[in-house]
Formats: C-alpha cells, sequence, structure tokens
C-alpha cells in the first residue's frame, strides 16, 4: 500500500474489504459487478458458465487484495479487469477447443476490409455480434482490440505464433464487418 493517505471513498472501502470486512466485500462487488460481467461476457459466450468465471474471479480479487496497491480512482476497477480476463482465459482454456489456422503464406492478414459505417448500429448490436464471432476470432479480436495486446502478448497467452494472432484477428475482423453489414441491410429493409 502507498504511504499516502486514501482518501476516496473507493479506496476506504478498498481498505476495508482488504481488513476483511464482508460488508465493504460485498459493496466492492455491487459496485463493479455490473461491468465485469461485461468483460467476462466478451470472452464466455454461456451465462452460466460467466457466472462460474465470475465467482472464480470474486474469490481471487478478494484473496489477493492484500497485495493490491490503490492508485486512485478508476485503479481498482482495472486490477478486478485484468483479474476477470485472465479467469476468463483459464476457463477458455480449460473448456473451450479453440482451433486457430493461418492465412495462408500469400496472405499477410493485413489486407484492407472495407470498414462498415458503424453511426447507426448500437452498441448492444455490435457487441452482440462480438459474441457470435467463433471462440479463437472473439477471443483475439477482444485481446488485441479491446484489452490492447500485442500480437505477441497475445501468442504468449493462448501459446499461439504471432501470426497465428494476426492472422485470426484479420478473419475476425472480416466477419465482424460482414455481420455488421448484414445487420444494417436487413435492419434497413425493416424501416423501409
Amino acid at each position: 500500500m502507498p504511504t499516502s493517505i486514501i482518501t476516496d471513498s473507493e479506496g476506504l472501502l478498498v481498505e476495508r474489504a482488504r481488513a476483511g470486512e464482508r460488508s465493504a466485500q460485498k459493496a466492492l462487488y455491487k459496485l463493479h459487478i455490473r461491468y465485469l460481467t461485461a468483460v467476462c461476457s466478451r470472452y464466455v459466450v454461456n451465462q452460466e458458465d460467466v457466472k462460474d468465471v465470475l465467482q472464480e474471479s470474486f474469490m481471487r480479487v478478494f484473496s489477493s487484495l492484500g497485495d493490491f496497491e490503490y492508485r486512485g480512482p478508476g485503479s481498482l476497477k482495472g486490477w478486478m479487469s485484468r483479474i476477470v480476463v485472465n479467469q476468463s482465459m483459464k476457463f477458455l482454456e480449460r473448456n473451450v477447443r479453440m482451433v486457430f489456422t493461418e492465412l495462408p503464406p500469400d496472405t499477410d492478414g493485413t489486407a484492407v476490409h472495407e470498414e462498415p459505417d458503424l453511426d447507426e448500429v448500437p452498441a448492444q448490436v455490435i457487441h452482440g455480434l462480438i459474441r457470435e464471432l467463433p471462440d479463437g476470432y472473439r477471443t483475439i479480436f477482444n485481446l488485441y482490440v479491446i484489452e490492447g495486446k500485442s500480437h505477441r502478448e497475445i501468442a504468449s497467452m493462448l501459446n499461439i505464433r504471432e501470426s497465428t494472432s494476426a492472422s485470426q484477428l484479420h478473419r475476425a475482423k472480416s466477419m465482424l464487418a460482414a455481420k455488421i453489414k448484414y445487420y444494417q441491410t436487413t435492419n434497413d429493409r425493416v424501416t423501409i
């Protein structure tokens, strides 16, 4: 813990939870469960599995709270998010067989595909379309686009080659663009 005095309410809540105060742990849970459910749902599709991963994640959060260094508002949320992502990756490794295939050597995975116009597509629809991607595509897409991981980091996490990560991201983006265009086409027909 830093030597500075914590004065904001989240920091004080962390300190109380760290001391084992159940009401503070419950308050932290209530404060962050919706956001962390969304984080977990980016990787794990089945809602029962999401609940299991979140339970494991919160057990990890509360057992590791002594090692957490509070650095101001947002630091707890970021730390908890990393735990949820890591627990989601462990779940996928144990329970989901992700198949990764590389693009042929003459394709470098950087081909430009037409980006769909996202202005008229609600964020919830985009989230749902991402969840429809195959497990490997969805996982790499989220790690790269949302979590900001490099292909090197993803390759290390998933025990694959960097080129495999890059090709899966390319395919995920292409598939997602096609899904968005299809949504826009069918949505335009419905509204006309």
